[in-house]
């Protein structure tokens, strides 16, 4: 412990609900840190252009997560870019963070270390990720408005993004591996109620291609085994994935209760079970995970870490 940099909170993540939380604890004139061990943004810092945080329309998701931590830091909050090995919790309430390069402590310890999509596996697909391939409906939709997307996946939230896409694109076509849907029948039919739905039944998806965007798909009959390929004008096609997201919970998972959902429990302070341990953002269980509702999460997060704090000191 001795040789541990101490301060006040640390922040584990520096995506929206890490750079939120770190901006509203030093506002309230705690001491934080927050570690970030890639581009700031999270999942945002992938995105192409959001479009859908309030009051700042049409802007790169790189862009967004840095203006983001920038302002964090200009309000005193330490950043450091490094990995995280282990975090451990002492008998009197004291957090450890071990990275890669230096070891920190604190009586306060806010996790925004996010979630990631389950990725579908088709070749081009991390390449053309925010040019075509996304993973989120919500987010990205409104850039397919009069255009065809593919939806792969079955399940619940796949029905539910087709639904919300099937209002937007000119035609949405439900890829699935199977012969069946997984989510409930009630959902489906309501799902294949809109005329400008179709679905490709035992289908994956096999390899995408093209310049900037997306102009050639190729499929797989999982029956046959045969490929096929379909081409399209760039940009005129989209393909949502939604095999489901894995909250990042690894580093804190003795010290919290897991949700059905993969995701984190908490109280409306973002406080887990365990005394000085708050969860924002999409590692929580949450029915929406979007920017906005992460970097409210982190305020939150920030604020509750503030109380506590001063709560210890008396």
């Amino acid at each position: 412990m001795d040789s541990a940099r101490e301060f006040d909170a640390i922040v584990i993540g520096g995506g929206p609900a890490g750079s939120a939380a770190g901006l509203y604890a030093a506002r309230a004139s705690l001491q934080v840190l927050v570690i970030e061990q890639g581009m700031p943004g999270g999942q945002i810092a992938t995105t192409d252009i959001v479009d859908n945080y309030p009051g700042i329309p049409n802007i790169t998701g790189a862009e967004l997560g840095q203006k983001m931590l920038d302002h964090a830091e200009s309000a005193g909050v330490e950043v450091a870019y490094a990995m995280v090995l282990a975090v451990d919790r002492s008998e009197d309430g004291i957090f450890t963070v071990k990275t890669d390069s230096e070891t920190y402590a604190a009586p306060v310890l806010i996790m925004a270390t996010g979630a990631v999509p389950r990725t579908a596996g088709f070749t081009g697909e991390d390449t053309f990720r925010g040019r075509g391939v996304s993973y989120c409906a919500t987010c990205d939709g409104m850039f397919y408005r009069n255009k065809k997307v593919f939806v792969v996946g079955g399940g619940n939230s796949a029905c539910e993004e087709g639904l919300y896409l099937a209002h937007i694109a000119d035609e949405v076509v439900m890829v699935l591996r199977r012969d069946e849907f997984r989510a409930p029948q009630g959902r489906v039919d309501k799902l294949l109620a809109c005329d400008n739905v179709s679905v490709k039944y035992s289908t994956s998806i096999d390899s995408v291609e093209g310049g900037h965007l997306i102009s050639r798909i190729a499929f797989r009959d999982n029956v046959s085994g045969e490929t096929y390929v379909e081409e399209y004008p760039e940009g005129s096609v989209g393909i949502f994935v939604f095999a489901g997201n894995d909250p990042v919970v690894d580093l804190v998972r003795p010290m919290v209760e897991i949700a059905q959902d993969g995701g984190v429990v908490t109280d409306e302070t973002m406080a887990t079970k365990t005394p000085g341990l708050y969860c924002a953002g999409d590692m929580r269980s949450k029915k929406l995970r979007q920017v906005v509702t992460a970097a409210a999460d982190g305020a939150i997060a920030g604020s509750a870490a503030y109380a506590y704090v001063r709560e210890l000191r008396g």
